[in-house]
């Protein structure tokens, strides 16, 4: 046989092979039976890099939201290190309890090659935040809550006007009643204190809301114990309230008292407030 014939031969022989892989394998070839990569395949050059960012969800501090920021991946497996898993892009997982876990995140490609991450990922308690309690702030329920017979007498309350719910606090035009109320406090705390106020038109008066460091029981000690002061005489109409408010620093007080009084005319005040700044 002569040596064309023979290269003839070996020819068809590699382009019979190459068609058996093209159709076992769905894959191409050139004429003599050499494997190409799939078309537009670039798995060699940009292989699989997993990633992820993880952040705790503020409505439930125990569930924590995964941000998948993998490279050059289709498909991926989650292990959130307490025996859950998920193969979705994006995660969100419920933590058993407070705690640290290791999270692994193992992303692939559709050549089927790998990468893989490991992050621990601590879920921790809310920050329990302080927040002062003004016990009847709305003078609802009597007014125990805000008697101290050493500083003034009791305080009335009334029915109408009122700025919430169905009483408010009523201060007679001789001034002889007051209220008074200790409460807890931060240390070296900016505090806004809120309140809202009303007068009779006539005679002319006013009602004053002060601080006071800590607890006080002696009228003589009152000037030397108030923090911050508003005095308020707004008169126009003795049946619409309006709203004043008072910032202070609570310095070194782990307590500060409020102690309202008022000057020659009738006064109410309801819906008392407090708020950090």
């Amino acid at each position: 046989m002569k040596k064309n014939s023979i290269q003839i031969i070996t020819t068809y022989v590699k382009a019979f092979v190459c068609t058996v892989v093209i159709v076992a394998s769905l894959q191409s070839c050139d004429s003599y039976g050499s494997e190409w990569p799939e078309e537009a395949s670039i798995a060699d050059q940009t292989p699989p890099t997993a990633g992820f960012t993880a952040k705790v969800n503020t409505a439930n501090n125990l569930t924590v939201d995964f941000t998948n920021i993998s490279v050059s991946a289709t498909d991926y497996v989650w292990d959130f290190g307490d025996g859950g898993s998920s193969t979705d892009k994006d995660a969100s997982h419920d933590f058993p309890d407070f705690g640290k876990y290791t999270v692994t995140l193992i992303a692939t490609d559709k050549l089927g090659v790998s990468n893989t991450v490991t992050q621990e990922i601590e879920v921790t308690k809310p920050t329990e935040v302080f927040k002062p309690v003004i016990l009847n702030a709305g003078f609802e329920s009597g007014t125990e809550s805000w008697e101290n017979a050493d500083l003034g007498g009791k305080i009335q309350v009334t029915t109408s006007p009122v700025v919430a719910g169905s009483q408010a606090a009523k201060f007679p035009s001789d001034g002889s009643r007051i209220g008074y109320q200790t409460i807890t406090v931060e240390k070296n705390k900016i505090y806004t204190l809120s309140f809202y106020y009303t007068i009779k038109t006539s005679p002319t008066g006013s009602v004053t809301v002060a601080v006071l460091g800590g607890a006080v029981n002696s009228k003589a000690d009152l000037a030397s114990a108030t923090i911050a002061t508003a005095t308020v005489s707004d008169q126009n109409d003795a049946n619409t309230y309006i709203k004043e408010s008072l910032t202070f620093n609570s310095g070194e007080n782990a307590s500060i008292s409020i102690y309202i009084s008022n000057q020659l005319a009738e006064a109410r005040v309801d819906d008392i407030s407090i708020a950090s700044n």
